[in-house]
């Protein structure tokens, strides 16, 4: 491997296991918590996006949700993957220990959910879906503080502020809906 020299030093060849370029953080606990707490937040999240096209003819609504699928659904397959490499096991479903305390929907509030349609969906949707954007950015404000493996570190930042965007965005979508 060529390693390059500072501006205007010529490159050298690197030796036989020398590592080159930054050295990895090492993982910690937080990032391993974070990953087997967002991703049944997440499917959490696309379980209720999944119920719009059926029950809203609101544009703004559909949009929120085409949003949350496009962004999430990449991120749970980032997670999965790397707990996979780190020989973790991948949480199931999205129950709600894992998650816990995080804007997670009760089952109960799910079945409000599947049982409404029109503006009472709709105003229930923004409703849930922004508590569960807060419990998101918690989520990730947690592991921006102590986590330290860069790829989840990177993920928790856009999560961070793709949420706090759909957070105020459903907000003001939620404020002009007829009372």
């Amino acid at each position: 491997m060529i390693v390059p020299g500072s501006p205007g030093a010529a490159a050298r060849t690197a030796r036989p296991g020398e590592r080159v370029g930054q050295t990895p953080a090492p993982t910690v606990a937080a990032d391993v918590r974070f990953a087997e707490g967002m991703i049944p937040h997440h499917r959490q999240a696309l379980e209720m996006t999944s119920l719009v096209d059926e029950r809203t003819t609101t544009s703004s609504i559909r949009a929120v949700a085409r949003s949350v699928t496009a962004a999430q659904t990449p991120e749970i397959k980032a997670m999965t993957g790397w707990l996979t490499e780190l020989g973790r096991q991948v949480p199931a479903g999205h129950g709600h220990e894992q998650a816990a305390g995080y804007g997670m929907a009760t089952q109960e509030q799910l079945n409000a959910l599947r049982a409404a349609k029109g503006g009472v969906f709709d105003r229930l949707f923004l409703q849930l879906m922004t508590r569960h954007h807060e419990g998101a950015v918690k989520m990730a404000g947690e592991q921006l503080a102590g986590g330290r493996d860069q790829r989840m570190r990177m993920l928790a930042k856009d999560v961070y502020s793709g949420q706090s965007i759909e957070i105020a965005r459903m907000r003001r979508i939620l404020e002009s809906l007829p009372a």
